[in-house]
Order: C-alpha cells, then sequence, then structure tokens
C-alpha cells in the first residue's frame, strides 16, 4: 500500500543558504521508500531519520491527516540535504531547541520564556482552551501545538518568528478563538500557537475621532471604550462582542452599521505589523499592496497584526431596536419573499435582519420553522415606524415591538442579552462552549417563495452540544446537503463564500494540486485573488505565514 504526503519548509539560517524546499516522502506500509528534494531550480538529495534511528526508519504517519496522525509530540526529524557539494543536517520541530532559541533570540527585559507554555506546563490545556471557541476542535486525536506562546511585547513575537523559522515549527496566529474550522489553533504538523489575547489595548481619540486598537482586543470592548467617551460615536463592526479585533478587520468584518457605513475593514486606516523577517512596518513602511492586502484578505497569510488604527462614526444619541418573530401561520414565507425585495431599497439608517431557524415544538415533539426579523435603525421609533408602514407592511412593525436606546445598548440587545443587563457585559471574555459548523453564501436576486434562504449574504450556522464522533458527522452532513440544496438559488461561477466564515469543503491549501487553491481563493476573494496572490509572494515569498486556506506565494493561479 502506498501513499504520499508534501512536506513544505522554509530553511532559513542554513549557514548562508536561505532555501524553500519540498520533500516528497513516498510510503509503503510505513516505511520509507523513496525521498525526493527539490531546491529551487536545482536538485539535491536527503534522507530521513528519527532521532537516534537507522537511515530511512519511518517518521511517524506522515501528516496528511487532519485527525492528527502527524509526528508525535518530542521527536525530531532530521534532513540531510545534499546540493553539490554543499550539505545540511537539518532538524525539524526540535522543542528543546527551540526552548533554547527563543531565550536567545528574547528582550531580555521581556522574556518570551515567561509567556510560553509547553505541553509539560500544569496551565498548557487551561491556555489552550480558553480561545478555543469550537469545542470539536478540541477532541483528543486533534495535534496541539507543541507550545504557545502570550505575547506581552512586540519582542516576543519577533523571537517566537524567529524560532519557528529556525527550528521547522508552522506558526498558527490567534486572536479572538471565533475561527470556524479551528485553524489559528490547530495543524498537521509540529507547531506553535501565536495567541494575542495579552495585547488588547484600546486608545480612542476622539479630537481625531480615531482609536488604535491591539490585535488581541475583543469587539465588545472596543464598543465600550468607544462608549466611554461619547454616547454619539460608534464603530460598524459585527454583533458578537466575543470576536477578536485581528480576525475580524482582516477578513473584512460584518455589522449592522454596514448599509450606513460600510464593512468594517473600509474603517482601517493605518496598521502596525510583524512581517516574516521579524520588522515592524506600519502603513507608510510596509506599503499600500500589503495594507490593502490585510484589509480583506486575511491578515493571517501576511504577518502578525500588532494593532489596527481605525475611524470611528458618528450615531444619534437614540437608536431604535425591534426583534419580531412570525410563524408560517402569519404568512411569514410571504413575508419573507418580500423581505428580500424590500430590505435591499431601504433607507440605509436600517439594517433589517432575517433568520430561519429550526425549533423543536415542545407539544407535538416536532420540528418547525421560526423566522426572526431584527432591525437596528439610526433614529427614533416613529420615523422607524412610518417608514415600515409604508414600504413593509406585510411585517406589520407597530410601537409595541420597538425600543430606543442608547447604540452601546443596541449592541446587547443584538446579542440577545435580557433587558437592562449592564454594558460592562462587553468586557466579559466568557462564551457558550458548542461545536459548529458554518457555511455561507451570497445571493444576487430574490429566492422564489417556494425556496429557501436570505437576500445577500447568508450564513448557514449549526450548533450542537453533544459529544462523539456521531453527532459532528451527522451535523455537519447536515450542513453539506442544505448547502448542496440551495445551489440553484445563489451566486454561481464562482459560488462566493465569507472568508470570515471558514468552510474547509470549499478546498485547502495543502496537497499537490493548484487547482484546488484556485477554488477556494476565487469563492472568498473574486477578482481579487490574483492581486493577493502578487502581495503574498512579494512579503512573504517561502510562505512562513500559512495554514489550510491562506494565499500561496504563487503567480497566475487559476
Amino acid at each position: 500500500m502506498r501513499s504520499c504526503c508534501w512536506l513544505c519548509y522554509c530553511c532559513v539560517g542554513l549557514g548562508r543558504v536561505e532555501l524553500l524546499f519540498v520533500a516528497r516522502i513516498v510510503v509503503a506500509r510505513w516505511e520509507c521508500r523513496e525521498v525526493d528534494v527539490r531546491l529551487g531550480n536545482g536538485r539535491g538529495a536527503a534522507a530521513v531519520y528519527r532521532r537516534g534511528g537507522e537511515r530511512g526508519e519511518v517518521v511517524g504517519k506522515t501528516g496528511t491527516q487532519r485527525s492528527g496522525e502527524g509526528w508525535s509530540s518530542g521527536w525530531a526529524v532530521v534532513v540531510k540535504v545534499r546540493v553539490g557539494w554543499w550539505q545540511q543536517m537539518v532538524v525539524l520541530g526540535n522543542e528543546a531547541l527551540f526552548t533554547e532559541c527563543l531565550d536567545l533570540q528574547s528582550n531580555p527585559r521581556y522574556p518570551t520564556s515567561q509567556v510560553t507554555y509547553s505541553q509539560h506546563n500544569s496551565s498548557f490545556t487551561s491556555v489552550l482552551q480558553e480561545y478555543a471557541r469550537n469545542i470539536r476542535f478540541l477532541k483528543p486525536e486533534i495535534r496541539k501545538p507543541s507550545f504557545i506562546v502570550t505575547p506581552k511585547h512586540v519582542s516576543n513575537i519577533v523571537a517566537t518568528i524567529q524560532c519557528c523559522k529556525t527550528h521547522f515549527f508552522e506558526m498558527r496566529i490567534r486572536s479572538g478563538g471565533h475561527d470556524m474550522e479551528g485553524l489559528s489553533f490547530t495543524s498537521n504538523v509540529p507547531f506553535v500557537v501565536l495567541d494575542m489575547f495579552n495585547l488588547r489595548a484600546i486608545n480612542v481619540n476622539l479630537e481625531e475621532e480615531t482609536a488604535w486598537v491591539e490585535a488581541g482586543a475583543q469587539l465588545g470592548e472596543v464598543y465600550y471604550k468607544i462608549a466611554e467617551k461619547s454616547s454619539i460615536y460608534a464603530f460598524p463592526g459585527g454583533v458578537c462582542p466575543t470576536v477578536g479585533v485581528a480576525g475580524h478587520l482582516s477578513g473584512g468584518g460584518y455589522g449592522n452599521l454596514m448599509r450606513k457605513y460600510g464593512l468594517s475593514t473600509d474603517h482601517v486606516i493605518d496598521a502596525t505589523v510583524v512581517n516574516a523577517n521579524g520588522m515592524v512596518l506600519d502603513r507608510e513602511a510596509m506599503g499600500e499592496d500589503m495594507f490593502w492586502a490585510l484589509r480583506g484578505g486575511g491578515a493571517a497569510s501576511f504577518g502578525v497584526i500588532l494593532a489596527f488604527k481605525v475611524q470611528l462614526v458618528r450615531v444619534p444619541p437614540v437608536v431604535t431596536v425591534f426583534q419580531v418573530a412570525r410563524s408560517l401561520e402569519q404568512g411569514a414565507s410571504r413575508t419573507m419573499y418580500r423581505w428580500q425585495e424590500v430590505a435591499p431599497n431601504l433607507p440605509k439608517d436600517l439594517f433589517l435582519r432575517a433568520r430561519v431557524s429550526v425549533i423543536k415544538d415542545q407539544k407535538e415533539g416536532s420540528n418547525r420553522l421560526a423566522f426572526t426579523f431584527i432591525a437596528l435603525f439610526l433614529g427614533e421609533s416613529k420615523e422607524l415606524q412610518d417608514l415600515l408602514t409604508k414600504s413593509f407592511p406585510e411585517l406589520g412593525i407597530s410601537a409595541k415591538d420597538c425600543q430606543e436606546m442608547p447604540w452601546i445598548n443596541s449592541t446587547l440587545f443584538w446579542d440577545e442579552f435580557p433587558s437592562g443587563t449592564s454594558t460592562e457585559i462587553l468586557l466579559s471574555r466568557e462564551y457558550e462552549r458548542l461545536s459548529r459548523k458554518v457555511k455561507s453564501d451570497y445571493v444576487t436576486k430574490p429566492i422564489p417563495q417556494e425556496g429557501a434562504g436570505n437576500l445577500f449574504k447568508i450564513e448557514y450556522d449549526f450548533k450542537w452540544y453533544e459529544e462523539g464522533k456521531e453527532a459532528e458527522e451527522h451535523h455537519i452532513e447536515l450542513s453539506r446537503r442544505l448547502y448542496k440544496f440551495m445551489t440553484p438559488y445563489v451566486s454561481n461561477s464562482p459560488r462566493e463564500a465569507f472568508y470570515n466564515y471558514r468552510d474547509l469543503d470549499l478546498g485547502t491549501n495543502t496537497g499537490r494540486f493548484a487547482k484546488t487553491r484556485a477554488e477556494f481563493g476565487s469563492k472568498y476573494h473574486g477578482g481579487n485573488f490574483q492581486r493577493l496572490l502578487k502581495v503574498k509572494l512579494k512579503v512573504d515569498p517561502l510562505n512562513f505565514f500559512r495554514d489550510e486556506q491562506s494565499i500561496p506565494p504563487i503567480l497566475n493561479l487559476t
């Protein structure tokens, strides 16, 4: 039985040579039969060892499966690379050498070892789980990081990058942990998590109408800090307060102010980032191409975000919200169809979301559909009622449905906190522990009344509390069936998706074939994908910043 894997590493600091090589290992009954190494345009040979082992000994089950069947923690993979007269022994993923490297690379005033957790540390599991918002990626069979680094200073980040490059650890970056596919804290090869939660400072400047927000801050904290200074300023971010700022902004960022003010990332006016060479860059230093890529292309493909400078927006002292439910017996199907026609043409001060849920009928024990309409209006209740009576009478909104409140309180309403909850809850980092599978679509024309779904962006959000493989497979299969059912009603060529709702079913950035990468890249980024490829090749040609759906350093990938 033969199987293959492709192992990609950035070889940095091998004498005076800096190389990117790809080793193809062909395995038969887990015995090494062939190793082929390509170095740039030349060719070389290599031998693979297990520490203390013999030539050709198997290096574990090759890291091709997400189940964690990669190299065991604590092993050192040694590759002997030979090109002409030059040869070098390379140690991949050596934990002891990595720890020593952190001590050597660290600023003595900010020792990285003091913010680093190995698997042998008693706090390792709690630190890993603290910001793992999707618990299906905490199963025992999922590979865990060799180390978690929780930087408190930029020098900790620089040291981590340098040591990961030197000792061939992949590095994953975690901000808020809402990554739908767990890519910020999982990998199939030896890796290190750079967890940014300690870097969460927020500095609001009302005179400039701006704020500097560090990468580890959460959206709720940003909203709270703005409201501390003024009730007439806001930031157009998402409605979940525990989402991390860095991932949200670098992936685009949707929110209920978007019809008035656009995407969250439209309001990023500067940034600081650490690149693959350990250099700290601001907008001027990084250049406009990289700055453009960080705002929607996913920053984790290009560097480590330290902070974003964002432009605040103005809101009235009082806004109006409502949430109303409609049943099929009340004509919800017709109302949903009309919503598709009406919502895109409403005044920009009104954001009206439609949500369809499957709930269990407690009396009959069967499932039924629940239709909910949720609104934020930048104005008073009477004005909103008059507007909807004229433009959307099918919804039947009355004065008793509407609530007036300051904008900051509307953020609690949208996250469905009980009335009267203190805004200090926005500073909480607690999050409901559950498993999720999320998919997304974009709709370009109204779905027929006999169909299903929402207009523009649809989020298919499957959540479950049951544990075990059977429950996970059941819910993931349901998500795929619904996604397939919706095919005729959504965008096509390509079928587009929202980058922040990552979905590995769309394709991955691993394996030999570029076609898969082109497919998911165009679905997330459309016509921007080719430009993102060029930026990646320019700023990270050795592909240090990578994950299963990162931008690859390849030109003209079609």
